[in-house]
């Protein structure tokens, strides 16, 4: 598999306090092809409307950052519509979009091609903001996946008057959760929980709130993870870059796949 075969995907972390730092994970779809089942954060690859140029006009922040930056911060946002309902923009007073902002009906429209993301904006007369998204971690997955996916994962403050609702087809719930409490159930097996999402997950436990996450993200130096394979004595282990901020981390190759 080649590097062009890896594909861009993006993640959001969509974040609370009630009282405690809360944060919004999906269930999803059994009959998924890709981490089946799993408790995850929204997200998924990225589409080419994403990196549509019309979006200039459409989007909060959008000359602050590159066309990379600008495509996968618009993908993060349609995938947290797309799966729960949340659209992370303004309206056209520049306050925070409040409500539903669309029906699921409309989502799945979204999801499926039917209604381009940016058609559903410029109708809703909002813009979309980019600026509302700090980088949390960027995870490239290892060779020996079958799907290789170069993912970047967002943190973000969640509006506080939209009600987070899963999509029925690629996700089948939606919960707002500590992430202490999503670790422990994960250890119990009472949910699935994949390895990079695990590791994602330990590092957002370390903040005290929302705001206290997205400063520790913003001061933090961006080392992306490409898991490697290592031969030791008990058998093979996956290993992170140890300056990537999760500390040593040498994973039984079993305890992944």
């Amino acid at each position: 598999m080649s590097a062009s075969d890896i594909k861009p995907a993006a993640t959001i972390l969509l974040l609370r306090d009630d009282p405690g730092l809360e944060v919004l994970m999906v269930k999803r779809h059994h009959q998924i092809d890709f981490a089946s089942g799993a408790l995850v954060f929204p997200g998924g690859k990225s589409h080419a409307g994403d990196h549509d140029p019309a979006w200039a006009e459409h989007a909060i922040g959008w000359e602050r950052f590159d066309a990379e930056q600008r495509g996968l911060r618009t993908a993060a946002i349609r995938e947290a519509f797309e799966e729960a309902g949340i659209l992370l923009g303004r309206d056209a007073a520049g306050a925070p979009i409040r409500g539903e902002s669309a029906s699921l009906e409309v989502r799945l429209k979204v999801d499926a091609g039917e209604l381009a993301f940016l058609d559903l904006v410029r109708d809703l007369g909002v813009k979309i903001d980019l600026d509302a998204l700090t980088v949390f971690a960027r995870w490239i997955t290892p060779p020996l996946t079958p799907k290789r996916f170069d993912t970047w994962f967002y943190a973000a403050a969640a509006p506080d008057d939209q009600v987070a609702a899963c999509d029925g087809r690629e996700t089948v719930d939606a919960e707002w959760i500590a992430p202490g409490e999503a670790l422990r159930l994960a250890q119990a097996g009472e949910r699935k929980v994949i390895f990079p999402t695990r590791m994602n997950l330990q590092l957002l436990a370390e903040a005290e709130s929302a705001d206290d996450c997205v400063a520790r993200a913003q001061a933090r130096r961006l080392v992306t993870v490409e898991p490697q394979i290592q031969d030791r004595p008990g058998g093979k282990v996956l290993v992170l870059p140890p300056d990537a901020g999760y500390g040593a981390v040498e994973e039984p190759l079993e305890r992944v796949m």
